[in-house]
């Protein structure tokens, strides 16, 4: 079981990777994540589903328990509601499985590659933004590099590798399928927002203010002063935390932290300045959030200790994207040592060169985004 839940952890780092920066994110959005990766001379494929709503996990799906099991217990509602909600979609995700399987081997084909570690990902979704605009997003990707992206816009397939193109080629003249896709995007998908937010309201649309503290250091080197406003336990994700300097936004040595989850489902986050100890009295930490009736301007405090605060943030910052590489090449490494004696079965190499099914009839993007079946190849 470890061994098989390793790539889990490498999707876990990836959808953490490819979440929105804490300005301009979206007030409300859905997204799914699958991944199928694979070692061929070491077993079969390892595919994962992962659904988000507001950037918290909702659903998840796996090759070891082979169902899709909510993540949240809100989510317990729907299938209370519909007692075949999790029926279907577990045998939507195992459809999805066996075709990302078989497009893996297509892949390896066009690259000409015969082994290695591989990864064949597709990210759909949509988000409602704060000013009222709408986002949606459909996208292919292959060993970490963007294989398709569909431009709802213009209705095209857009195809940065040059291995993608006759698929770009037969996907665009399919009659109906970019039609469908758009309006997916930009109806269907929203819909399903509008019922997860039903069920998980008390999740979902609670506001949790944050607490501000404040701390200071007096560098060695230089005698200037380095302050670090963290901002903790406060929800939802969106926040505006920023440095001033006599009532403007103050950008010039300052370092930004990244907004991350604690255990409880909130967030938090920090930000930095290094300053003239002469000039302290004109900095301000200028905090804005939903959970505050007006925002908050906090002034610096006198340095408490010597040591360069500035160097120990670097160093954190540094230490921290250590152990992350570590654990991702762990990672790869503890799946490529899989002993599971599985031969390849022989499949066609046809499966990203068909055309998608056609987008008439039932709906291929049903419950949360699962689609009917397969992927659109």
């Amino acid at each position: 079981m470890a061994l098989r839940s390793a790539p889990l952890l490498l999707l876990v780092l990836v959808a953490v990777a490819l979440r929105e920066s804490c300005f301009g994110a979206s007030s409300h959005s859905m997204k799914y994540f699958f991944t199928s990766i694979s070692e061929p001379s070491q077993g079969p494929p390892y595919f994962v589903t992962v659904g988000f709503v507001d950037g918290q996990a909702i659903d998840h799906y796996d090759s070891n328990s082979r169902r899709m099991k909510p993540r949240v217990p809100w989510m317990e509602k729907v299938g209370k509601g519909d007692p075949q909600y999790w029926d279907r979609n577990t045998q939507r995700a195992r459809a999805n499985e066996e075709t990302f399987r078989a497009d893996l081997e297509t892949l390896r084909s066009h690259y000409n590659q015969s082994e290695g570690l591989h990864t064949w990902q597709r990210m759909l979704g949509c988000e409602l933004r704060r000013d009222g605009s709408k986002g949606g997003l459909m996208q292919y990707g292959y060993d970490g590099r963007t294989f398709l992206t569909f431009d709802k816009e213009t209705l095209t397939w857009v195809a940065p590798d040059p291995q993608a193109q006759n698929t770009q080629r037969k996907w665009d003249g399919l009659p109906g399928l970019n039609q469908y896709l758009k309006a997916y995007l930009e109806e269907e998908c929203f819909d399903w927002i509008k019922k997860y937010l039903s069920y998980g309201n008390e999740t979902l649309l609670r506001t949790e203010p944050p607490v501000v503290t404040m701390s200071s250091r007096t560098e060695v080197e230089d005698g200037m002063e380095t302050h670090v406003c963290r901002v903790h336990g406060f929800y939802p994700r969106e926040i505006d935390a920023s440095w001033t300097r006599d009532g403007e936004v103050w950008l010039q040595d300052t370092f930004r932290g990244f907004l991350a989850p604690n255990a409880d489902g909130t967030y938090h986050y920090w930000i930095s300045v290094q300053i003239d100890p002469k000039e302290r009295g004109r900095y301000r930490c200028h905090v804005e959030h939903d959970g505050l009736q007006d925002p908050l301007d906090l002034e610096l405090k006198d340095p408490t200790y010597s040591k360069s605060n500035l160097w120990l943030i670097i160093i954190g910052c540094a230490v921290a994207a250590l152990v992350l590489l570590c654990v991702i090449a762990g990672i790869v490494v503890f799946f490529k040592r899989r002993q599971d004696g599985y031969r390849a079965a022989s499949r066609s190499n046809q499966a990203i060169e068909q055309p998608p099914p056609s987008p008439s009839g039932e709906s291929q993007h049903e419950e949360g985004g699962e689609e009917r079946g397969s992927t659109f190849f």
